[in-house]
């Protein structure tokens, strides 16, 4: 009751929620596997005075602070601990200034990813980042699992636009990191070191987001493999050759007949791979034809190439239905996020495909190509205990060979709950020694999402 009655002495009745059956909905994201604690209340500040005022009653008490967003994560990264505050930020939404000559974008953290980009648009700029989520998913969120998306290859994920950040630290303090200008090299950089914690080092407030212009419509082209190896191939020489691709996503057999089960897209059965590649570019016909004949090379069995902007979205329909698709396959859907080199791409799927023939799964990958970041999706009934196991296990044999083909645990939807011990695996003793240190400078209390990254 003291927690309440002093969380209210500087928020406003209705951002104060207290009612089990309320509080409950916060528990956790949309992760499997990883366990979620009952809040003891959830708050929904709308200025940062309010975050403030929350962080210095959690220090007051040493009661521990879950920061959430929209809660679209998949690593359990906002899930709530047992008698924490959940500090959801999601009325925080201003988009506070576009400003077309500096070519930023000042926002709150609550700003859901297509409002924004939908704005900026409108003044002839262009924000990337582009999670699959982005019609739910808020930018502070994007922040603190450093997200990626569709067109990573070419622009980059979000760590690379954010320039600037307001933080309130545990204790209250308001902390600016950055800036507002091209370039900046003064002192450490703060800000990178926040994009990707989590939540673990301190509540963002306020970002400073570098934009470029909108550019041309993309145009599109989808090729049909006979092998994951095939496609593989056609990947690297791709990249290898110097071609810019603004999309370039793959999907296995398993993702393509599940699509083609659920929407009739009129794929052949004797499809093992689907590549699919975009271009942005002022002549984007011509790199389509280029990367057509890469493709055919590298033994494309049927290469078809959009000649307008509808038919790019015809043909990009596939990779856009995979996750529902394959949520049809069985009752839960495990989504995993392992990035390799592109040169270890075929490897990592042929891999992935031996893990599910082990442990007798459906498990279908599609793969942002162009970078290596594959997400396989394990299929499982969430009703069958056994199942269930073999599903985790595939989860962990899975990490295994990415670590092993020279990878990373997590290449865009952050550690969380779901990836503490393979993230110690990743980074060794004394990356972990020094990681837990810089969380202990910026959070002695250890209030701040306990339980998350390590």
């Amino acid at each position: 009751m003291d927690l309440i009655a002093q969380l209210h002495a500087g928020l406003p009745g209705d951002a104060v929620l207290t009612d089990p059956d309320i509080t409950g909905a916060y528990a956790n994201d949309m992760a499997s596997f990883c366990e979620a604690g009952t809040p003891a209340v959830v708050v929904l500040p709308r200025t940062v005075e309010q975050v403030q005022h929350v962080m210095r009653t959690a220090t007051a008490l040493r009661v521990p602070v879950v920061p959430q967003g929209a809660r679209t994560g998949l690593s359990g990264a906002a899930n709530a601990s047992d008698g924490c505050i959940v500090l959801s930020l999601v009325k925080m939404d201003r988009i506070i200034e576009i400003n077309p000559v500096d070519r930023i974008a000042v926002v709150e953290p609550g700003v859901v990813n297509a409002v924004l980009s939908r704005a900026v648009n409108e003044h002839g700029l262009y924000y990337p980042p582009d999670p699959s989520s982005w019609e739910q998913c808020s930018i502070g969120g994007n922040i603190g699992t450093a997200s990626g998306g569709l067109c990573c290859v070419k622009y980059g994920v979000t760590a690379e636009y954010v320039l600037g950040l307001d933080v309130v630290l545990a204790d209250g303090r308001l902390l600016t990191t950055g800036r507002r200008t091209a370039k900046g090299v003064a002192g450490y950089d703060l800000t990178r070191l926040f994009v990707g914690s989590e939540g673990s080092l301190g509540i963002v407030v306020g970002a400073v987001l570098a934009l470029k212009p909108e550019p041309p419509q993309q145009l599109a082209l989808a090729a049909e493999f006979p092998s994951t190896t095939a496609a593989c191939e056609a990947v690297c020489q791709i990249m290898a050759r110097g071609h810019a691709p603004s999309l370039l996503e793959l999907m296995d057999r398993t993702s393509v007949r599940a699509v083609n089960d659920m929407a009739q897209m009129g794929l052949p059965d004797s499809t093992e791979a689907l590549l699919l590649a975009a271009f942005d570019t002022p002549d984007p016909a011509a790199d389509l034809a280029a990367v057509g004949e890469l493709c055919t090379a590298a033994g494309a069995t049927d290469v078809v190439p959009a000649e307008t902007a509808a038919e790019s979205d015809m043909l990009l329909q596939a990779r856009r239905l995979t996750l529902t698709a394959l949520e049809r396959v069985k009752s839960a859907t495990m989504i995993d996020d392992v990035c390799v080199p592109r040169s270890r791409l075929a490897e990592m799927l042929d891999g992935t495909a031996a893990i599910a023939e082990k442990h007798d799964l459906t498990i279908g990958v599609v793969a942002h190509a162009g970078d290596g970041n594959t997400h396989p999706t394990v299929c499982f009934d969430a009703a069958d205990p056994d199942e269930s196991r073999r599903a985790r296990e595939s989860f962990d044999d899975i990490m295994a060979l990415g670590l092993e083909l020279g990878g990373t645990i997590t290449g865009e939807h952050g550690v969380g709950v779901l990836k503490k011990e393979w993230l110690a695996r990743e980074l060794g003793p004394v990356g972990l020694e020094l990681q837990r240190g810089i969380k202990n400078v910026f959070d002695p209390l250890g209030l701040l999402n306990p339980g998350k990254l390590f």
